[in-house]
């Protein structure tokens, strides 16, 4: 198979050093849908997820799968559309769609 990638020089747009996105990063990229070239440089995108990484939740064994903490969601009361249960949901009904407790929910959904 013939690659129409070819390696591009870029600047990054933190530190202003040019990298290369090389023709496979192109291809990868493309693979998973993502339409933009990278904006950092391999060390600038390394600095910046350790210092975003730093500025989350602590991290700690929760059962999630990913090892972080989840914070807690704010519920709030409703009654069910479909059965008339009070139920607990994790936004704030506003009386213009539907609300359903999870039972119906996932009936609701599976239907579509």
């Amino acid at each position: 198979m013939i690659s129409s990638y070819e390696d591009r020089v870029l600047s990054c747009k933190d530190c202003g050093t040019q990298f290369v996105f090389t023709a496979g990063e192109q291809e990868f990229f493309a693979s998973r849908g993502l339409m933009h070239p990278p904006g950092r440089c391999t060390t600038c995108r390394s600095d910046r997820k350790a210092r975003i990484g730093s500025e989350r939740p602590s991290f700690g064994s929760t059962g999630s799968g990913f090892g972080r903490e989840r914070s807690q969601r704010e519920m709030h009361p409703a009654v069910c559309s479909s059965c008339g249960k009070d139920t607990l949901v994790p936004f704030l009904p506003r009386g213009d769609k539907p609300v359903y407790c999870s039972s119906c929910f996932e009936q609701v959904r599976s239907d579509r």
